[in-house]
């Protein structure tokens, strides 16, 4: 199997796996943040079922010498909690909290013809262009 054609498949079952959760709906999400309103504990349950699935993925995988399609592993080098990842962190939350979407379910929306996901997508290209822009005027030739 390619590494190509197991990415598909990865991408395909996680796809799947928002869709029959329902978290491609971004109202789905925005009831889980409203802990004071009408709070909906089901994207709990689903987060703790990738959970359930993926620390002992995570716990096996370290063990291996390679994976299977690869020649080595690349792990997280970065271990250090920084100004840069906790501002990350915090516009990521702002933006999920604000469009109830993240970029796994706003490209898994895109299939299902969600406007929503589009108007994110766009949104978020935007945003890394954004970035890019910003970083290459700030560096010195």
């Amino acid at each position: 199997m390619s590494r190509s054609f197991s990415a598909l498949i990865a991408g395909l079952l996680f796809g799947i796996g928002l869709t029959l959760s329902a978290m491609l709906n971004p109202a789905k999400v925005i009831g889980f943040l409203d802990l004071f309103g009408n709070w909906d504990p089901s994207l709990a349950f689903v987060m703790g079922g990738a959970l359930l699935v993926t620390l002992p993925g995570y716990f096996i995988l370290r063990k291996k010498e390679k994976p299977l399609l690869e020649t080595q592993f690349f792990w997280p080098e970065a271990t250090q909690i920084d100004a840069k990842l906790i501002g990350g962190a915090v516009l990521f939350g702002i933006g999920w909290g604000l469009s109830g979407l993240c970029p796994g379910p706003a490209i898994a929306g895109i299939g299902a013809l969600n406007v929503n996901s589009f108007i994110f997508l766009g949104a978020m290209i935007v945003g890394v262009f954004g970035y890019i822009l910003a970083i290459k005027s700030n560096t010195k030739p």
